[in-house]
């Protein structure tokens, strides 16, 4: 408007000329005409150029994937590659008068599509987002700095917000990349609309089952040079499958191998037992690298997909499908096929979970995706019951859970059973119910502990054994050496270390220490070790051993048994290193033992380690009024036994804890 004014001004002053005075010689101001005619058209060129670079600065900023598009039909998800870091950028006079251009731009466009009657543009209708929008933007640029600590604080601040629309977590979903879903996932009350579904599945052909596609897959792996266990597993669900396959046709003739237990529940859904015969193998291939990548190759994650959709209302499978995505996710080479295959979203809801078993296995499976902030690796039966969330806290000290025979990571360390039926009036009032009361109570009152959780097969009798070649391996020294390869892996000795064992898994625990101090790579095991609980543990033999041997041609009783006998010199030699070691190194210990027989059988009841074979001969013993299977079950969070133990760990570790 001032360009145009301005010539006007300047053609009347050219005009007024003519008008009636004294007479002078006509002329033409040629050189007025040429000044106005240079400043107009620099403003107008200059004008030209700078609406041009703004134009093609928006375009380039509005760059869209549109297959994402096609897939999610929202206008709202705008997918931005490029994007400053730097806040001054989104303040100031510079940044309002490029909004203010973009939206000017905007409506010449839509004059213009109206005008020629063409559709307008989606991208375009969106772009001059408030303030908020700026913001989530620039958080999901944030995740994707090469500075950690950026990194990890975007993420948290993504997932601490509360106040994003429905559509913008769709637009996390879609933008953010593999590290910050993960992260997302590992956030605690995370929103879980922050994911996107898992893919769908393409259909099976129609003369395919889900367990043609398991055996199928189970054919596939290598076969040779295995492990005894891992070939045991594969032939058995193979052997066992075609059984059930055949009594499905023909009728109830499986009687072979471990079959007639089998059919038993046959009638009730048999396709389930398929699945879960060749799950429980496919959970031993896992633990084998090269299994793994022939596992994805094969196209395993999307079927494993596919079974865990299928089969929400079996917890076993579920869980057993999650323990391969765990075991999977050691290598680091497969997290974008785990994550291209929907199982983040999967994870993070079950995580959710108020089971502590189902959570607890998906928080491993997370932690091993986890490279940003977990350098630990936490390999099949080694769980994280806290923090299993991401946490500013900085962790001091870790606390070791070691079960007993036929004891469990979780089960054995619940909160004692109660009789809600004959005790009502203690029932009311009570705390909630713990299923794992190191993950509720422990990790309340010190949560600057990390808390782990081993798990490990073990048997009564041979009658049972879940894997019953080489025998050797149920020996207290395999399983010593086994536990301290995983336990190393999850980076146990690098930190002040208290150890918490119950029954078996007391000798177990001695066995390591004594098998560490011996192991240079191992000696900080033992060398930041605080403190050591012992449930009631039969350091000198168990009744149980005794009672089995007697009646050792009916029971088969297994090798963990044989090795409790009464006065072992095993036993014995191994009380005798521990000791030395203990008294070395200093360790404080503790001693519960139990004062009250157990019930094996509905005739039956014994008392499974008595007085004296708990008695170690260093440390305090305290006798308790239980049996042996409640004296790691306290009965609530006041009950003296957890009270205790929680006094001991706080007084061996008072100075990682701040006391």
């Amino acid at each position: 408007m001032s360009v145009a004014a301005y010539c006007i001004f300047c053609y009347r002053q050219i005009g007024t000329i003519g008008t009636p005075g004294p007479a002078t010689k006509p002329h033409l101001p040629w050189h007025d005409i040429r000044k106005i005619a240079k400043v107009t058209g620099s403003l107008i060129l200059g004008g030209f150029v700078f609406i041009t670079y703004e134009v093609l600065s928006l375009k380039k900023l509005l760059q869209i994937d549109t297959q994402a598009l096609h897939q999610e039909k929202l206008k709202s998800y705008i997918y931005v590659h490029t994007a400053s870091l730097n806040q001054s950028e989104y303040q100031g006079i510079t940044y309002q008068a490029r909004k203010e251009i973009h939206k000017a731009v905007r409506k010449i466009l839509e004059t213009e599509a109206k005008f020629f009657r063409r559709p307008f543009k989606e991208q375009f209708s969106t772009f001059d987002g408030e303030d908020h929008e700026c913001a989530l933007w620039l958080l999901l640029k944030r995740t994707q700095s090469e500075d950690k600590e950026v990194r990890l604080q975007a993420v948290q601040d993504l997932a601490s917000n509360s106040h994003w629309h429905g559509y913008q977590y769709g637009t996390v979903a879609q933008t953010c990349d593999q590290r910050t879903a993960i992260g997302l996932a590992r956030s605690k009350d995370i929103n879980l609309r922050f994911f996107l579904p898992p893919p769908p599945l393409p259909k099976i052909k129609n003369d395919y089952t889900i367990e043609d596609e398991l055996r199928l897959l189970l054919v596939s792996l290598p076969q040779t040079y295995l492990d005894p266990c891992v070939q045991h597993f594969t032939s058995l669900a193979l052997r066992e499958s075609s059984q059930i396959l055949a009594a499905q046709r023909g009728g109830l003739w499986c009687f072979g191998g471990n079959g007639l237990p089998y059919c038993e529940t046959l009638s009730k859904i048999p396709s389930e037992t398929v699945e879960l015969f060749c799950l429980q193998a496919l959970v031993q291939h896992s633990k084998v690298s090269s299994h793994c990548d022939k596992i994805e190759a094969k196209g395993g994650l999307q079927l494993l997909q596919r079974i865990y959709q299928l089969r929400k209302d079996s917890a076993k499978i579920q869980r057993n499908i999650i323990r391969i995505i765990g075991n999977m996710a050691l290598d680091e080479r497969l997290h974008a096929s785990i994550v291209r295959a929907g199982w983040i979203s999967v994870l993070a809801e079950v995580m959710k979970s108020p089971h502590v078993i189902q959570s607890s296995h998906a928080a491993r499976a997370l932690a091993n995706l986890d490279r940003d902030t977990v350098k630990e690796k936490y390999l099949d039966g080694v769980y994280v019951l806290h923090p299993q969330y991401r946490s500013s806290q900085p962790i001091r000290a870790d606390i070791l859970f070691v079960h007993g025979l036929l004891g469990a990571a979780f089960k054995t360390w619940r909160q004692q059973d109660i009789d809600r039926h004959l005790d009502k009036k203690a029932s009311e009032g009570q705390e909630e119910y713990s299923q794992c009361w190191p993950k509720t109570w422990l990790a309340s009152d010190c949560p600057a502990l990390r808390v782990i959780s081993v798990e490990y097969d073990t048997d009564l009798s041979d009658w049972k054994a879940k894997c019953p070649v080489e025998a050797h391996r149920k020996s207290i020294a395999y399983r010593s050496n086994e536990l301290l390869d995983k336990l190393r892996a999850a980076g146990i000795g690098d930190r002040p270390l208290v150890w918490v064992s119950h029954s078996m898994g007391g000798l177990l625990v001695k066995k390591m220490l004594v098998d560490a101090s011996k192991n240079p790579e191992m000696e900080k095991m033992v060398n930041n070790t605080r403190g050591i609980i012992f449930y009631s543990v039969p350091h000198h033999g168990s009744q149980l051993a005794e009672y089995s041997m007697n009646a050792r041609y009916l029971l088969f009783p297994s090798a963990e048994v044989k090795e409790l006998s009464k006065d072992s010199p095993a036993l014995k030699e191994l009380n005798d290193d521990f000791l030395s070691l203990a008294k070395d190194k200093k360790f404080s210990v503790l001693s519960f033992a139990e004062t009250l027989p157990t019930h094996i059988s509905s005739m039956i009841k014994l008392h499974i380690v008595p007085l004296e074979s708990a008695k170690l001969g260093i440390g305090d013993l305290i006798p308790v009024d239980v049996n042996h299977l409640n004296i790691c079950k306290p009965k609530k969070k006041d009950a003296f036994l957890y009270q205790h133990t929680l006094k001991f760990i706080q007084d061996v570790l008072a100075q990682e804890l701040g006391d």
